[in-house]
């Protein structure tokens, strides 16, 4: 079920451009991107209306559409967001274990997988005089809420203890519980081996145990056992969570209600030196997929959620920058998120037509709120232009085209004219990254209309070309230290100078047949200037590239477009860098990225705080970035990729590795990646050398 928007405090909510359809699973899509976790910080209480409760010490167990909420010590309190979800809809707030009247001494918290959590405990045995525990209580829960709580005795006597669930919810939406307003609590009947809820709308939520409890209080929402264990042995309880909504929607023809599916995303696996690359790549990937959803009134088609907990709705153009980083583990993902956009582009024969729909985001605090539809449209083309490089399957190519050659057609009369790209209205202001993105999709569209035997690729060649001259003009700022490019130009002619992580767009070019990149609209001489100026402690936190340089006025480091390092952006400047052949800058960002996930677990967050690295620091959460979130993990993967340079040009019949000839990471192989539908595998040297190892049958092979 759909949750109400929320809007964020201090980020603009809209008006949306064109539409905006409600989120399932919470905030409002006019929030930027933003929400992560380190470990070890209890939930708050509720948060004040309008303000997102802090989840950067949760453990977040996602398969979408279910999602747990938990504290590091396990219990769910009903305090701020914790709690089982499924859909945007909470279905269990509250599960406390008391043992003998007591709860457990939490031990340790940890992510088990991206959908399960395991929680260890202890307490004394009643009797002992001793400080040791004989009681071990280790819990497992998983995203949908199944729940496994072991009790292991370590006594040299038997034991009889009495063992109490208290359970509770209010099914509330967690758009609600976002705001602070989730409501009260609801009453509890015993039904079957559990109890059950029913909300005033009729939806209703039922807790099963296995074994079945001893005795059911309703009105207290208890559940007790009594608990024998012999010395050494375990007690084990199993509890399951099933919500029902008032009206059973019916089976879509042929698609079960299962997971979307893990198979859109290969196994990738990388393995070296170093091993950190491998363990990260392991859990991006499976945070991939646990943030894989259906288009509900397509079940057929799956599409990444920008991230949990507050962003797990309709199709983004964050979902789409993901898919296109995620390129090297199948192209099908690209495929049914391009699918997914598709559908809601305008038609008709006006001046929007083409364009996708998207509402506002935040752009900090230098510039208006910038178009996400703007941003989608643009993108399109240019994720099918590259998912075909890759081996997109010919029935895919031919339904995706015409909705890229209608994107396309916007951007031709977009850049009328002004001769600029416009973000979010007619009059500006025009932002350098919405230029760079219409570039790349000017020069990616046409190689994509040229190579299926369409007209128009000339047109826009031209387009780029005339763009290209006046950025250059009129968007390069000229100074002593060099030069920098401007952030954007506004209707009256001037030009903002902030300097952030947004420039990495601006290396950003495309892949292009024969495993060439598009040309850039910088020249060699400003690129170079740029990969000084990404390289440079301003912007390289240590820890990634800031969204805002640390001298520019209004930087807050936990601003996400005014200081904090968003993933994102730090990918696009090491994939950027290392293609330019700026290969030390590319792999200080890369290592700072690497050493940043390490603190956290490897679960990246898409951005955390721009502080300074030092050198017993760890990187600061930002308390309500998104963690997993799909632009981070996809964009670790683009990051670790950029190692081995993969140039494909499957309908060329070629595939070329072009490595980092600096191996900052030492030798390092990386499998299980597809290339043309095959699998595909390439190991790096010590030496910078790469070698092809796998890959599929007729392909031509080079470095």
């Amino acid at each position: 079920m759909a949750s109400s928007p929320v809007p964020a405090p201090g980020r603009p909510s809209g008006p949306p451009i064109g539409h905006s359809p409600a989120h399932p699973l919470g905030h409002p899509s006019g929030r930027a991107s933003g929400h992560t976790y380190g470990a070890g910080v209890a939930l708050p209480r509720a948060a004040r209306p309008m303000e997102l409760p802090s989840v950067h010490g949760a453990l977040l167990c996602v398969a979408l559409p279910a999602l747990a909420v938990c504290a590091e010590h396990g219990q769910l309190t009903g305090e701020g967001p914790e709690g089982v979800y499924s859909a945007g809809r909470r279905l269990l707030s509250r599960c406390v274990l008391r043992v003998a009247g007591r709860e457990p001494v939490a031990l340790q918290g940890r992510m088990a997988a991206a959908d399960r959590a395991v929680f260890l405990g202890a307490l004394r045995v009643p009797g002992d005089m001793g400080p040791d525990p004989g009681l071990a209580v280790e819990r497992t829960r998983s995203a949908d809420g199944t729940e496994r709580i072991t009790l292991r005795s370590a006594a040299t006597r038997a034991l009889r203890l009495p063992v109490e669930i208290s359970l509770g919810t209010d099914l509330a939406d967690l758009g609600a519980v976002a705001s602070g307003r989730p409501g009260p609590e609801l009453t509890a009947s015993v039904h079957g081996t559990g109890l059950r809820w029913t909300g005033s709308d009729g939806r209703s939520v039922a807790v099963t145990a296995d074994p079945p409890p001893t005795d059911s209080l309703a009105a207290a929402g208890v559940l007790r056992w009594e608990a024998e264990l012999a010395p050494g042995a375990a007690f084990t309880l199993h509890l399951r969570v099933r919500g029902e909504s008032a009206v059973r929607p019916a089976a879509s023809p042929g698609v079960g209600a299962g997971r979307p599916g893990g198979h859109l995303l290969s196994e990738a696996r990388a393995e070296g030196d170093d091993p950190r690359p491998g363990e990260l790549l392991r859990r991006c990937v499976e945070d991939l997929r646990a943030l894989l959803q259906r288009d509900p009134a397509h079940p057929a088609d799956v599409h990444l959620a920008a991230g949990v907990p507050w962003r797990c709705g309709p199709v983004t153009a964050e979902a789409l920058w993901a898919a296109r980083m995620a390129l090297p583990l199948g192209t099908r993902l690209a495929a049914t998120t391009l699918r997914a956009l598709g559908r809601i582009q305008l038609s008709g024969g006006g001046p929007e037509s083409g364009r996708i729909p998207g509402p506002l985001r935040d752009a900090g605090p230098h510039l208006p709120p910038r178009c996400t539809g703007v941003e989608a449209t643009l993108a399109f083309p240019a994720v099918l232009a590259e998912a075909r490089r890759w081996g997109l399957p010919s029935a895919d190519l031919e339904e995706l085209l015409p909705m890229a050659e209608r994107c396309l057609g916007w951007l031709r009369r977009a850049l009328t004219g002004p001769g600029f790209v416009p973000d979010p209205g007619s009059t500006g202001p025009w932002r350098a990254e919405t230029q760079a993105h219409a570039h790349r999709a000017a020069l990616l569209g046409a190689d994509l209309l040229d190579g299926c035997g369409r007209s128009g690729g000339d047109a826009l060649r031209d387009g780029a070309r005339i763009l290209r001259e006046r950025f250059r003009r009129e968007f390069w700022i000229e100074d002593r230290a060099g030069g920098r490019p401007a952030v954007a130009r506004t209707p009256d002619g001037r030009t903002r100078p902030e300097l952030g992580g947004w420039a990495a767009h601006l290396l950003d070019t495309g892949l292009l047949g024969g495993g060439r990149y598009a040309q850039g609209l910088l020249d060699k001489a400003e690129s170079e200037q740029l990969a000084r100026l990404l390289g440079a402690p301003v912007l390289n936190s240590g820890w990634g590239l800031r969204s805002l340089g640390a001298k520019e006025p209004g930087y807050n480091p936990f601003g996400h477009r005014a200081g904090a390092v968003r993933v994102h952006e730090t990918a696009v400047a090491v994939s950027g860098l290392a293609a330019v052949g700026h290969e030390r800058e590319a792999a200080a960002l890369l290592r700072g990225l690497l050493d940043a996930a390490e603190s956290f677990a490897h679960r990246l967050p898409e951005m955390y705080a721009g502080e300074q690295r030092t050198a017993d620091g760890r990187p600061v959460p930002h308390p309500a970035a998104c963690r997993p979130a799909a632009v981070a993990a996809a964009g670790a993967v683009h990051s670790l990729l950029a190692l081995a340079g993969i140039r494909p040009d499957v309908p060329g019949g070629s595939v070329s590795v072009h490595p980092l000839s600096s191996a900052p990471l030492g030798a390092i192989r990386f499998s299980g990646l597809v290339v043309g539908g095959e699998p595909f595998a390439v190991r790096v040297g010590r030496l910078g050398l790469g070698m092809v190892e796998e890959a599929a049958e007729g392909l031509q092979l080079g470095v």
